[in-house]
Formats: C-alpha cells, sequence, structure tokens
C-alpha cells in the first residue's frame, strides 16, 4: 500500500496496489472490493499498448499504466493498522463526472457518521467534492446494502 494523506485522530488514508492488497480489504471489511479491483485492473492491463514489438521489452510501461488508468482504491486505517472505510476515486484522483465515486464502511455500511472527518480531510487532498449523497451508493436504498457480494 502506498500512503496518500494523514487524516485527523490519528487515522491515514492509503492506496491499494495489489491484488492481494484488495483480497486482503475485502475480508477485512466484509464486502467486494476485490472484485472491482481486479476488474479494473484488468481493464487497465487490456487496455496497455506496448512502445515496443520486442518480446522482452512488451510490459516496459505497464505498471505506469495501470496506476495512471486504473481508479483509485483507498482504505482509511486507524493507528493500529485496523480497516475503517474503502473508497474508489477516478483516475489519478481527478474530477470526472462520468465516474461513480464510491465510499463505503465495513460490510457496505455508511462511514460518515463516524468518519466524516477523515473523508473530508481525502477529499481536501484530491480537491474533490465526497459528499454522501454521491458517493455512498445505498444512500437512497439501504435494503440493498446487502445486495452487492
Amino acid at each position: 500500500m502506498k500512503y496518500i494523506c494523514a487524516a485527523p485522530e490519528r487515522m491515514t488514508w492509503f492506496r491499494i496496489e495489489a491484488d492481494y492488497e484488495a483480497e486482503r480489504e475485502s475480508g477485512l471489511m466484509d464486502h467486494a472490493v476485490e472484485k472491482h479491483f481486479l476488474r479494473e485492473r484488468d481493464a487497465a492491463v487490456r487496455s496497455f499498448r506496448p512502445a515496443s514489438s520486442v518480446f522482452i521489452e512488451q510490459k516496459i510501461g505497464l505498471d505506469a499504466h495501470i496506476q495512471k488508468s486504473m481508479p483509485l482504491f483507498l482504505t482509511l486505517r486507524d493507528n493500529e493498522g485496523g480497516a475503517l472505510v474503502t473508497a474508489m476515486l477516478p483516475p489519478r484522483g481527478h474530477d470526472d463526472p462520468t465516474f461513480r465515486m464510491i465510499i463505503v464502511g465495513p460490510g457496505n455500511s455508511d462511514p460518515y457518521p463516524d468518519h466524516e472527518i477523515a473523508i473530508h480531510a481525502l477529499a481536501d487532498h484530491f480537491g474533490l467534492s465526497l459528499d454522501r449523497e454521491h458517493c455512498y451508493p445505498y444512500a437512497r436504498r439501504p435494503e440493498a446494502i446487502h445486495e452487492i457480494g
């Protein structure tokens, strides 16, 4: 994981960069972030065009391409490393009105009541609006929390 920014109350946002990190986040948070991470990573790999036709050189630049083109998968951790919130933001953290940002707590619960200050710290870091109405996918349909899995 890569450090992104500090949040109040000794919490920290990190970027999930590897398959095993996404798998661990899914297990800790009891939701399907791993499935979404792998799908987005596969799409980024498929969109990569090598700069060279020489076989041994074809993967040069792949990792950088993946980092730039796939959404940011982020985790908020407490000072002991406990997972609190998972977020999916647009690639590079740049505002994109067509991208559906998602922020959820354990079991797809609403993270805003307990972690709104930390979510605002992430919003400030990227210069994005991460309000509950647009980022918490179950705000309008609480019964849908257990539909995704």
